[in-house]
């Protein structure tokens, strides 16, 4: 969830100089060692040459730093002379180191490194923001010529953008200078590879491998786990071409030889991931110069991609069988296990293709300190299991044996959480079930975040959603005004009256909001009416010093987890949180932070334990005032789970935005289950409705199918489930489409903003709802509603 800024906060941001990356646990296509490219970071940077200058008066001479938070403020505040005089001092000044790191440069340092290359990423910076400030002038020919230099003279600087990613300077003034010229590179990109089908020469002579009669396993469910292979030949006979050993096999295939002549293998194997030209793709990662579990793990993505489930899934279990101790990095430059990828990949298709007639049994890849973000004392206990054939569906008479063992467990609890009207119980079987006014209550939970198109917390033009009423009918727009486009033209006809968010996320099956009363004043009317008509629970929550919200320390600084002052400051704003909404019928639970552990204007990734030690304080002052309402934390995926399991106690379920993939969760809900053993929801987890060179049908039919396997993970590890019986549902980002969260606010930018496990393998933050607001020209009023919509309805109404 992206943070909308308030004036005050605003200017925090505005003065950040830098903050360090975040963490996230990514698998498919996060390695990467490329960053975000994102015109969006937008407000981060500025520019070149322009014929105007001004007079800065200072008593001393400022620091390059203080000159690009500067003129980033003065660009904010559209005092233009301002920005055009605190760049030429910048120029001036420092442009000459900044163009001696630039030579010294062939290619662009790590993010770890980047602070070895301040002159350059500032100046830089200024030159961007420059640019920026003669474009909103109107300025075209100036502006285009400003980013010019930023592309000719910049081309290794890199920035932050508080929104949470990198980017390169170089390649978001290109793209801004594209933008002003009417040309779309991407666009033109799209059609000139061609779609192939993956037509393989050896498909293996077994489809499920015996590997125990190609080798001998060892140490099987402890860390001293190994598979030595005995007969290569034979093993590569029975995997077939691809995968491990038989890899560089493929060069034989007569396919092959074709692809090579045509040159369709050039470039790098990551460029060839998202690929529509399968065929190259998997010849191009089969003899990738990747670690083998890495390059296993894409050449089985490619597979399936390409519809060979089998093969696909025989892939996948080579790397469980070889290579489960692969680690590689994301994005973010945090590690990211292969293995248990693999395996929750496995499962996925066992399940998604029961036409494949494959079933894993007894599979798992326990890794001890995984949590800490720090490889080199990780412990990995692995059990392969075996892949087996699957010929026993499900009857109607084990359905009924599974009802009458879940009616008989119902009676048998060990343990509550809680003693008001939203409670916890585990069962004597370990699965943990959300109960309200003593009824099963599973979170089918959106985040509705309405923002005007137009609007930005960068210039401060953005306001909350609950004081909307651009039609002047005394009620709020979203909720009570707005209508569907169900024709998609971008009007209101005739028949299209107005129905309201409300009603339609009740229609959905929606049953739980996630609001913050921060920055912005929740009204409590607003609230009221959402769970008195519509059934709606809030689930109420505070940042908790991230964003330095709620600790009231500068943005810069950001908020110190050990300052006695902060700590006061932010349980003040939690007593005044739960004093206002304690006593409101809708009123679910309470949520503290918003992934802290990423750090962003907090040090609670520097220091967990104290985080943590905090966020239990917290929570212990919330059940002083509130004891009717349990306590939930919102991390960042399971990153220090282990010292939240150590100090939190009194957190009553463990909450964190996962972004993992297309198959799921995979190993979250074991590991919250075996290191903290409570209640488990995802805060957040979405994917974006726009996919690279796809029509809007196709893109959209990713989206759906990409957040209904989320779901049905939620489903299979609830309670009384198939997997670890902790999940108590989860929370969909988002409702709507926020158009600011790219680049110009009144523009739907398409642009990826950092590399993910989506569709295309980026990150689309202006595309994440299951509802979109057309062309923009009818906001906050319109509404689109995409198949995600419809599924999720289909899902959530049953």
């Amino acid at each position: 969830m992206k943070l909308k800024m308030n004036n005050e906060q605003l200017t925090m941001r505005n003065v950040m100089l830098k903050v360090f990356f975040s963490f996230f646990i990514f698998h498919s296509s996060l390695l990467i060692s490329c960053y975000a490219q994102d015109e969006a970071a937008q407000g981060l940077a500025g520019v070149a040459v322009a014929n105007v200058t001004a007079t800065v008066q200072a008593a001393e001479p400022a620091t390059l730093a203080e000159l690009v938070a500067s003129a980033r403020k003065a660009k904010d505040e559209g005092d233009f002379n301002r920005v055009y005089g605190y760049v030429a001092q910048a120029i001036e000044r420092f442009s000459g180191a900044a163009r001696a790191e630039q030579k010294g440069l062939k290619e662009f340092p790590p993010p770890e490194q980047m602070n070895n290359f301040e002159d350059l990423n500032n100046v830089a910076q200024c030159q961007f923001i420059k640019a920026e400030a003669l474009k909103k002038e109107g300025k075209k020919d100036e502006a285009i010529a400003a980013f010019k230099v930023v592309v000719a003279d910049y081309s290794f600087a890199q920035a932050w953008d508080p929104r949470g990613w990198y980017y390169k300077l170089a390649e978001t003034a290109q793209e801004a200078i594209d933008r002003m010229q009417g040309i779309d590179p991407k666009a033109e990109k799209c059609g000139a590879i061609r779609p192939t089908k993956i037509v393989l020469s050896d498909p293996g002579k077994e489809e499920i491998v015996s590997y125990e009669s190609y080798g001998e396993f060892s140490g099987v469910g402890t860390k001293e786990y190994k598979y030595t292979i005995r007969s290569q030949d034979g093993l590569s006979e029975a995997t077939g071409e691809g995968i491990y050993p038989n890899t560089t096999s493929v060069r034989w295939d007569p396919e092959f030889l074709a692809v090579k002549k045509e040159k369709r293998l050039e470039g790098s194997h990551w460029d060839f991931v998202h690929s529509p030209d399968l065929q190259a793709s998997f010849f191009k990662w089969a003899l990738s110069p990747e670690p083998p579990g890495i390059r296993l793990f894409y050449t089985a993505l490619i597979l399936e991609k390409a519809g060979l489930i089998k093969h696909a899934i025989k892939a996948y279990y080579a790397i469980v069988v070889h290579f489960p101790h692969t680690v590689g990095w994301t994005y973010w430059r945090t590690p990211w296990y292969v293995g248990p990828a693999a395996l929750a990949k496995i499962k996925h298709l066992c399940k998604e293709y029961p036409q494949a007639n494959m079933k894993l049994e007894d599979a798992s890849i326990q890794i001890e300190n995984s949590t800490d973000s720090n490889v080199s004392n990780d412990i990995f206990i692995v059990n392969p299991g075996r892949i087996v054939k699957n010929h026993m569906p499900e009857t109607i008479i084990d359905r009924i044996k599974k009802y009458a063992q879940e009616r008989a467990q119902r009676s048998k609890i060990k343990r509550k959480l809680g003693g008001g009207k939203v409670r916890f119980v585990q069962y004597e079987n370990g699965d943990w079930q959300l109960l309200v006014d003593n009824k099963p209550y599973q979170v089918r939970g959106i985040t509705y975040a309405v923002a005007k198109v137009g609007q930005s917390p960068d210039d401060g033009s953005l306001k909350s959603w609950m004081d909307y009423d651009y039609d002047n009918n005394g009620k709020c727009d979203g909720p009570y005004d707005a209508f569907v486009d169900e024709n998609w033209n971008n009007k209101q006809d005739p028949g299209e009256k107005p129905v309201g968010d409300f009603e339609l996320m009740r229609r959905m099956g929606v049953n739980t909001v996630r609001v913050y009363h921060q920055p912005f004043e929740a009204d409590k009317d607003i609230l009221r009416d959402l769970y008195q008509r519509y059934g709606i629970r809030a689930v109420m929550g505070d940042f908790l010093g991230k964003y330095a919200i709620g600790s009231k320390a500068k943005w810069e600084d950001g908020t110190d987890y050990e300052n006695p002052e902060h700590k006061k400051n932010m349980l003040e704003s939690v007593a005044k949180m739960v004093a206002e909404h304690k006593d409101e019928p809708y009123l679910l639970m309470w949520l503290l932070g918003n992934e802290n552990v990423y750090g962003v204007a907090c040090n609670a990734d520097k220091k967990p334990e104290a985080f943590f030690k905090f966020v239990n304080e917290a929570a212990k002052l919330i059940k002083s005032l509130d004891p009717d309402h349990p306590v939930a934390i919102a991390s960042g995926d399971v990153l220090f789970l282990s010292d939240f399991a150590k100090n939190a106690p009194d957190v009553d379920v463990f909450g964190a935005n996962a972004y993992r993939g297309d198959y799921g969760f995979g190993d979250y809900w074991q590991l919250i289950k075996g290191l903290a053993d409570r209640p488990a929801f995802v805060t957040e987890y979405g994917c974006s409705a726009y996919v690279y060179c796809k029509l809007r049908r196709d893109a959209e039919e990713a989206q759906a199918e990409y957040l209904k396997n989320a779901w049905m993970d939620i489903e299979d590890n609830s309670a009384f489930g198939t997997g670890a019986g902790n999940a108590i549902g989860g929370i969909l980002f988002e409702w709507l489409d926020e158009w600011w969260k790219g680049y110009e606010p009144a523009v739907h930018d398409t642009k990826g903003l950092w590399v993910g496990p989506f569709p295309d393998g980026y990150m689309h933050e202006e595309w994440l709802g299951v509802v979109g607001q057309g062309d923009g020209n009818l906001s906050p009023f319109l509404r689109q509603l995409r198949k995600s919509y419809y599924m999720y309805q289909k899902l959530w109404k049953k």
